[in-house]
């Protein structure tokens, strides 16, 4: 069995549908999505819009840089005090 992947547009659109009147167990045998995945995927989008989604993105990416750039600051001040502890 092929496993289908999402993106979160198309998760999000789905919610959507959900919340317009449509039952969890239509909308998930229309999709081919489980019940659990449907509230799984509410849990991390709810009251979500596109707009919401790119910000999210933005901000992820964002953290994923600082993330590197502190590694990095890391690994620079190990190396200056390896290089200043030794005695000459």
């Amino acid at each position: 069995m092929r496993s289908k992947r999402y993106t979160e547009g198309q998760i999000i659109r789905i919610l959507q549908e959900i919340e317009s009147g449509k039952t969890v167990a239509e909308t998930c045998r229309k999709y081919g999505v489980a019940e659990g995945t449907v509230y799984r995927w509410r849990q991390k989008y709810r009251g979500m819009d596109k707009v919401h989604l790119r910000r999210l993105k933005e901000l992820e990416q964002e953290n994923m840089r600082l993330k590197k750039i502190v590694a990095q600051q890391v690994l620079d001040i190990d190396a200056l005090k390896d290089l200043l502890g030794k005695e000459w």
